[in-house]
């Protein structure tokens, strides 16, 4: 009979000895910087924008439509808000909060489903995939890029994926979300789905808060960024998860890994639960799923950015076991944004040590398919 092990008073590994993999890190990527890799004449778009519109957080006529005209503007935190402009400064900075690996998402194009004309919000999609590549990913200094997505132009997304899909710097495929219509169940979406499946390559939900007719709608109605940002993050999490389970994604693609991140975890466990109550009375609706929706959830990963903070920090591991979280939740900071949340957060909660080096790291590496040096496995 092997022998119990208490870790319940084990001494906590300090952060500075766990490798730590940040999966989701921010570029800041301008009109500018992407146009001498666009493709005409849409360069010559960037290049206008560039010279004529002043850079502002997530806010670029054109280019990032922001929330400014909509209401007042106060001196805030937020006024801290920065980019990082270099991979040099990156790599300091994330020394500096002990992150060994990041894993890298854009800014303003966080924003890319709202623009409307197709053509050239895939056009922005390639620039950013070549930039990024040419100016930014290297597995020696730690900085790891995911192909960005078009949600306008699935099959220009999908020759994308299979373009970088053997890439060392490349690990995942990012699909943003913020007013994205229809949602990621779509079956329109599938040639993504199967390309990122093909090529071995999670795909990464990432949203950001907008005023957009669409999933989650209403949020012109909030009279404050405040009540926005409560929802906006994730009730779509929430809706996409949905959406592609209740459309077969994980069915059609068994082998594809799925992440959710910058929306925390604690509503992870209540969506399990009802989906699967919705399961036993409207199974019939679903036939094509063989088990039940927590089957399917368990095997995605979901990142801990922004991370709640109950008054006992405890309440975190237990909400992890009850989506059994241990090997599906992943450590994101959010770097270099005004929210962003230091390892040391994390760091706090009371994980035994093994977990805590799951979350940190372990987790990732699986998810990405990389050693802890950030080399891709069989690529």
């Amino acid at each position: 009979m092997a022998e119990t092990v208490d870790r319940t008073h084990e001494r906590k590994e300090r952060l500075e000895d766990i490798l730590v993999v940040d999966c989701d890190v921010h570029v800041s990527e301008t009109p500018g910087k992407l146009a001498p890799y666009c493709d005409m004449p849409w360069r010559v778009s960037l290049e206008h924008i560039e010279k004529n519109e002043p850079v502002r957080y997530l806010d670029i006529p054109g280019f990032s439509p922001g929330n400014a005209a909509y209401e007042a503007r106060f001196p805030t935190g937020h006024e801290a808000t920065r980019g990082v402009d270099t991979p040099a400064q990156m790599r300091r900075e994330l020394d500096a909060i002990h992150v060994d690996i990041g894993i890298l998402f854009p800014d303003h194009l966080l924003k890319l489903p709202v623009i409307t004309q197709s053509d050239y919000a895939a056009a922005i999609a390639r620039a950013y995939n070549a930039w990024l590549l040419e100016e930014w990913c290297s597995v020696e200094n730690g900085l790891l890029g995911c192909i960005l997505a078009c949600p306008h132009d699935p099959a220009d997304a999908a020759r994308e994926i299979r373009k970088y899909s053997k890439e060392p710097g490349m690990v995942g495929v990012y699909l943003p979300c913020a007013g994205l219509d229809p949602l990621w169940g779509h079956r329109m979406y599938d040639p993504i789905f199967e390309a990122a499946e093909e090529a071995d390559l999670p795909v990464l939900l990432h949203s950001v808060t907008v005023i957009h007719p669409v999933f989650p709608f209403n949020t012109h109605g909030f009279e404050t960024e405040f009540g926005r940002h409560i929802c906006s993050h994730t009730f779509s999490m929430m809706a996409n998860l949905v959406h592609m389970v209740t459309t077969g994604v994980p069915v059609r693609y068994p082998n594809l890994r799925i992440a959710f991140t910058e929306a925390g975890i604690s509503w992870v466990p209540f969506l399990m639960y009802k989906m699967d109550k919705e399961y036993v009375e409207r199974r019939r609706e679903v036939p094509f799923l063989t088990e039940k929706p927590s089957h399917y959830l368990k095997k995605m990963y979901f990142a801990t950015q922004p991370v709640e903070e109950p008054e006992d920090l405890g309440d975190l591991v237990k909400l992890m076991d009850l989506y059994d979280g241990e090997d599906t939740t992943i450590f994101a900071s959010d770097w270099p944004h005004h929210d962003f949340d230091h390892p040391m957060k994390v760091h706090q909660v009371p994980f035994t040590n093994e977990v805590r080096r799951k979350v940190f790291g372990d987790n990732a590496l699986r998810l990405f398919n990389i050693d802890a040096r950030g080399n891709r496995l069989n690529p």
